[in-house]
């Protein structure tokens, strides 16, 4: 007798037949690609200010397609975005309006570093406006805030399915003790500190698949990193990053692994205010994961334009900044894999 919904999970069996086989249990689904861009220093200041002033929307020009197409694109917003601010002690000091921030999401740039040696240009009522501005815009700004703790916090994000955390710094000497944030002053997050620095890492490493850190560092005008710039990104290896960016030195620098976790010492200039930077070599840095696993990084080359624009190049001209690029990785002490 055949008896329909047996209890215990057993299955009913006609005389003389073998229990069907049951199905072979699926594969799980590979996790879903995730791209994400990184670009170097920007300002709007000069022939950078007058294309915010004509129209903020078209400011960055064609490169806008390159930052839209990822799933998550940050750069390093060099400027306090104030009207007001007191000028601090120091030779160059940049401001813009809060346009700067509507410029920045046109762009398809998604959150930007403040952890740089001019978003206290104006002081920390500058800077106030600077935070302010940012987040009427909903442009998430990191590597500053309204104390210590706001400014080491890092941006998380879910990017299909895997939870990205990005962190800015700086470890710029100029005016970095009175810069810092503190327990009841804002101000930036600064390495200087490597093991609180080292700490923000491990911290977000807690509340994130991926931790992303997006450094400004370097001598300008050094192509290769110096020795603090090594001993910081080890520290952030080993405190779990997967990624290490940085920018300040006006040049390329050079990328590659150290350890599991990959490293792009430096972006160069990007929004580029004046003719007479080191170099007008540059790019959009494009990082591919798979979930948690940094699968590839290639550098999109782009040259500034007389406009200060960067634009996309190709062919010989591609080719030449892809091999310098590479070719930094000797002096860069990094390797060709994890």
């Amino acid at each position: 007798m055949i008896t329909s919904g047996c209890s215990g999970g057993e299955t009913a069996t006609l005389p003389g037949k073998s229990p069907a086989p049951s199905a072979a249990p699926s594969s799980p689904a590979p996790p879903p690609e995730i791209t994400l861009a990184f670009a170097g220093d920007v300002h709007f200041a000069g022939r950078t200010y007058n294309l915010l002033n004509q129209d903020p929307d078209t400011a960055f020009g064609p490169i806008a397609a390159e930052l839209s197409k990822v799933d998550l694109a940050v750069a390093n917003l060099e400027t306090a975005v104030t009207d007001g601010g007191t000028p601090e002690p120091k030779q160059f000091r940049f401001r813009s309006p809060a346009t700067s921030y509507q410029a920045v999401k046109a762009a398809g740039i998604d959150a930007v570093s403040l952890a740089n040696n001019h978003a206290l240009d104006y002081g920390r009522d500058g800077l106030a406006d600077t935070l302010r501005h940012a987040s009427e815009a909903g442009v998430p700004a990191i590597g500053a805030g309204e104390d210590a703790d706001a400014a080491y916090a890092p941006w998380i994000s879910d990017v299909r399915g895997a939870k990205v955390a990005v962190l800015g710094m700086s470890q710029i000497n100029e005016l970095s003790e009175r810069w810092a944030a503190g327990d009841d002053r804002s101000g930036l997050a600064m390495a200087h500190d490597v093991k609180r620095a080292a700490k923000a890492v491990r911290d977000a490493r807690k509340q994130a698949d991926v931790v992303i850190v997006f450094m400004h560092w370097g001598l300008e005008g050094n192509e290769c990193p110096t020795e603090r710039m090594r001993t910081l990104a080890k520290a952030f290896a080993d405190a779990g990053a997967t990624a290490v960016i940085g920018a300040h030195s006006h040049l390329l620098q050079g990328d590659g692994w150290l350890g599991k976790t990959y490293v792009a010492y430096g972006l160069g200039n990007f929004l580029w205010w004046r003719d007479n930077a080191h170099s007008n070599d540059t790019g959009v840095l494009r990082l591919t994961l798979r979930g948690a696993e940094l699968t590839g990084a290639e550098l999109a080359p782009a040259r500034i334009s007389h406009t200060g624009q960067p634009l996309l190049v190709e062919g010989d001209e591609a080719t030449r900044i892809q091999k310098k690029f590479a070719g930094l990785r000797g002096c860069a002490g990094l390797a060709d894999a994890p």
